[in-house]
């Protein structure tokens, strides 16, 4: 016998009951818009591969359909390739996903000269792609100043030293991705080379934030497809430059680097500063890896409050809106 399921029964509904709109029928619930569709492009080693797509998840909400993708020319771990190869695509899957935006994040340096790391002709074509396709893209870090090298020609320097910490970034244009936003913010920044500002303001970018002591923060090309490029992490985790420091602290305690690094600007309390202070005093007189266990723990010496986290979620929720009203006109 056919289970045809539960009898249709009839029923009264009273007008109280009914919806009715302004010219008198029943108002039926508007059609669901649909979720914009956002690639990741995630380059980030392999101890930061599933942090940093967890930090961009977050800034891009879960609103929005997020399909994650990778270059095989960046090195890769036994576990990190096994994550990849479950989760992600190839970039050759870029053109047939349909994207709405793209997000391409930046990657460790490991060469003196850009154009020399090994996945930059790989990068580079994914910078040519985006703006030969019109898809809005949002560049982080290393990865902006490989798309403006490919781009407009323009070469990346090296810092005296590393810009590692919070800096305070002003806006210093109108700017529909400003909007709602203080007029200084703090940012994260960890880099080892900056762009000159004169440099790109004279190839026609638009910068919109900087700061005063880290250079240009935001800026963007409106010509082509609307590119935007930070120099910055706005995506950063309260605790991910505090592992950044460990990480090169092991480093020059294991040889690996001549200097030992500075210590993150504008991020740890006083009594941390006099802590880590302490340590690397002790490192630099006795470098051994013995002192690793030495290292203050990071309840020992936890950093300052996350307060870029609110201003860096209006930023992508005014770049999601502006890509939103994108879509909507091609419609």
């Amino acid at each position: 016998m056919l289970d045809h399921g539960t009898p249709i029964r009839s029923v009264s509904l009273s007008a109280a009951e009914l919806d009715l709109g302004a010219r008198g029928g029943v108002a039926w619930p508007e059609p669901a818009q649909p979720r914009l569709r956002v690639g990741l492009l995630n380059n980030m080693p392999d101890s930061a591969l599933v942090q940093t797509e967890r930090q961009f998840r977050r800034l891009i909400g879960p609103g929005v359909e997020l399909r994650l993708f990778s270059l095989d020319t960046v090195p890769r771990g036994p576990l990190a390739r096994a994550h990849l190869e479950r989760f992600y695509e190839a970039q050759e899957a870029l053109a047939e996903a349909g994207l709405d935006a793209l997000v391409v994040t930046g990657a460790e340096p490991k060469a003196k000269r850009l154009a020399d790391e090994p996945f930059f002709p790989a990068l580079a074509a994914v910078v040519e792609w985006a703006d030969a396709s019109g898809v809005p893209t949002l560049f982080s870090c290393l990865a902006a100043h490989a798309a403006v090298l490919h781009l407009d020609g323009i070469e990346r320097r090296p810092l005296p030293t590393k810009h590692s910490g919070v800096y305070a970034c002003t806006a210093v244009a109108h700017h529909p991705l400003l909007a709602g936003l203080p007029p200084s913010v703090p940012v994260p920044h960890s880099r080892w080379n900056d762009l000159p500002e004169q440099a790109l303001t004279a190839r026609g970018y638009r910068v919109l934030r900087r700061s005063e002591q880290v250079g240009v923060d935001l800026f963007v090309r409106e010509r082509g497809a609307p590119m935007v490029f930070l120099q910055g992490h706005p995506e950063y985790d309260g605790d991910t430059l505090a592992r950044e420091y460990r990480r090169d602290i092991g480093r020059f305690l294991d040889g690996e680097r001549d200097q030992a690094p500075a210590l993150p600007e504008n991020y740890y309390a006083d009594e941390a500063v006099l802590r880590f202070d302490a340590f690397a005093a002790v490192a630099r007189a006795y470098r051994s890896p013995a002192l690793h266990a030495d290292f203050p723990t990071m309840a020992e010496t936890p950093p300052r409050p996350a307060d870029w986290q609110e201003a860096a979620a209006g930023l992508f929720r005014n770049w999601l809106a502006l890509v939103s009203d994108r879509v909507a006109l091609a419609a």
